[in-house]
């Protein structure tokens, strides 16, 4: 078992940043998981390992987001720093959140140890998988109830197939959107552009995921034109 599970009260929490009060839309994220069979997952299981990351989690643990990001690399990343400064819930809740495998919703600053990770990465993240769905079930309901009927819900993770959606419909309903511009984009597109949102202080259109057209043509890359343009729009 985890040494801590999220519960109602690790909602109540959140950055300076996410905690002011603006006349902005209220928003909230949910990030999908790094995926813990690729190259850098294998080197942090390696239990000779001596890179400093490698012997934090070891030992004390290290913040689910600081992990992955290293395991996703730019993708992750981006998908975090776009989050963080983007995220506008109501003061009191926090505004990012991610999904796991096994362990439902943490938070980004959730301490983990390598044993922990080990036993969540071992769930497959399928929507017909109980033990993936119950604890996503929870505590997507958990924060269901906590949010206003006005804030939505962003995912920034796949949309082209159900392990997401499927699950996170059921609970949020029409209030969850996702970035229009993520449609035909791979991983490493979406992580650049996020990053680059976050550098202009601009945020992405959001669309209902329900009804969505999530599977097109891969768009061009951004121009400097189209940056400056989208720029003066804004």
């Amino acid at each position: 078992m985890l040494a801590k599970q999220i519960h109602t009260e690790d909602y109540l929490s959140g950055s300076p940043l996410q905690q002011r009060e603006d006349t902005r839309s209220r928003r909230v994220f949910l990030l999908s998981p790094a995926n813990a069979s690729g190259v850098r997952a294998r080197m942090l299981f390696n239990p000779h390992a001596q890179f400093e990351l490698a012997k934090r989690l070891n030992h004390l643990g290290v913040p689910l987001g600081e992990l992955y990001s290293f395991i996703s690399g730019l993708y992750f990343r981006g998908k975090l720093a776009y989050a963080t400064r983007f995220a506008n819930p109501y003061k009191g809740i926090a505004g990012v959140h991610i999904i796991t495998a096994g362990a439902g919703l943490l938070l980004p600053d959730f301490h983990i140890t390598l044993a922990e990770l080990q036993r969540i990465s071992a769930t497959a993240v399928d929507a017909r998988n109980h033990e993936y769905r119950q604890p996503l079930d929870r505590d997507a309901q958990r924060l269901r109830d906590l949010l206003d009927t006005e804030t939505e819900v962003v995912l920034l993770g796949s949309i082209a197939t159900p392990k997401y959606i499927e699950p996170l419909l059921e609970v949020f309903g029409e209030r969850l959107v996702f970035p229009k511009e993520f449609v035909g984009r791979g991983d490493m597109s979406r992580g650049g552009l996020l990053l680059r949102c976050c550098a202009e202080g601009l945020p992405l259109e959001y669309v209902p995921v329900r009804g969505a057209i999530r599977h097109g043509k891969r768009p061009p890359k951004l121009s400097l034109r189209h940056t400056k343009a989208r720029r003066q729009h804004k």
